[in-house]
């Protein structure tokens, strides 16, 4: 650990824990009250302190604990103000968002992680912890006809693994096949192979629900991925949204959806083998999407901005 570090930990253990003022910790450590600030700062840019609030009087936590007993799910309330734009309250459902992954990620696990808008969002907002031995499995292929989908999602991956020090498995392969066939000559291949068993054996996988009628779209709808065709294959099959780029309808179901058949996403049968499911939600126009993914029991944990919460207790009533 370095003396900056040290120094930062220390000072957080006299002012959060003993309740020391920062004079008196600045005498303690014979540095400058501004020195305590900054050191105070480092802590909590750095992770070694979280702040949580805990009001049981507050809105959201009532509103979080319906949400729980309605799904049978653990749920994150993000406060933001029902006027607030979808573009801010991505910001700050981001945020809340890299704070939860950071209890949740641990050392030696295989966390799943499906690339998108929302979770590119929580990518730059993570707060750097050391881990041993975890990976990063991505989850769903991100080739696209305009050649920048590789790179998008392989530098969201490694943000994740820069953040926590761990080591990344990327799925090299297209979002969608143009063929099944050409997606079934691949499954066969040992390195294709290798990765889908690490998606099969997960300790937690993070995603988010798609849909294209959001404020910030879904990047697989406006990234190159899908044309009119597909589109049109989308409403003739009643899908309201994807998880990993598997679409599925309000019920749930995924059977006998065209696109699925060339998609690269993995199986919700194999997904729900994962202990911890963390879906991330911010925007009402995301809810429909969201109650098939809860039809589907996809979810085990859902981080979700406190008006979309409200609308998604209205929708489910």
């Amino acid at each position: 650990m370095s003396d900056r570090r040290r120094d930062a930990l220390r000072a957080a253990h006299l002012y959060y824990v003993q309740s020391l003022t920062m004079e008196a910790i600045a005498t303690e450590l014979r540095v400058s009250r501004s020195s305590v600030s900054r050191l105070l700062a480092h802590a909590r840019d750095s992770g070694l302190v979280r702040i949580t609030l805990h009001d049981p009087e507050e809105a959201p936590a009532t509103i979080a604990a319906r949400v729980a007993q309605r799904f049978d799910i653990t749920v994150h309330i993000v406060p933001v103000s029902q006027v607030t734009s979808d573009i801010e309250r991505l910001r700050r459902v981001a945020l809340a968002s890299a704070s939860t992954i950071g209890t949740l990620v641990e050392s030696n696990q295989k966390v799943g992680l499906a690339w998108g808008s929302t979770l590119n969002a929580v990518s730059r907002a993570l707060v750097p912890q050391s881990t041993t031995g975890t990976v990063f499995v991505q989850l769903n292929g991100s080739g696209n006809i305009g050649a920048e989908g590789l790179a998008y999602s392989s530098d969201m991956l490694r943000r994740f693994a820069d953040a926590f020090d761990a080591r990344v498995e990327q799925f090299p392969v297209p979002a969608f096949f143009d063929d099944p066939r050409t997606r079934e000559a691949f499954w066969r291949e040992r390195t294709t192979r290798r990765v889908l068993h690490l998606q099969a054996r997960l300790d937690v996988a993070i995603f988010s629900v798609g849909s294209p009628t959001a404020e910030v779209p879904s990047h697989v709808y406006h990234g190159e991925y899908l044309d009119r065709n597909d589109y049109q294959s989308l409403m003739n099959d009643d899908v309201v949204g994807d998880i990993a780029t598997v679409f599925y309808r309000a019920d749930g179901s995924t059977n006998n959806i065209t696109l699925n058949e060339r998609g690269t996403g993995p199986d919700f049968r194999v997904l729900r083998r994962t202990p911890r499911r963390v879906c991330i939600v911010s925007g009402s126009a995301k809810i429909t999407s969201l109650l098939g993914a809860l039809a589907a029991g996809m979810v085990t944990d859902l981080i979700i901005d406190e008006s979309s919460a409200s609308a998604l207790l209205r929708a489910s009533e």
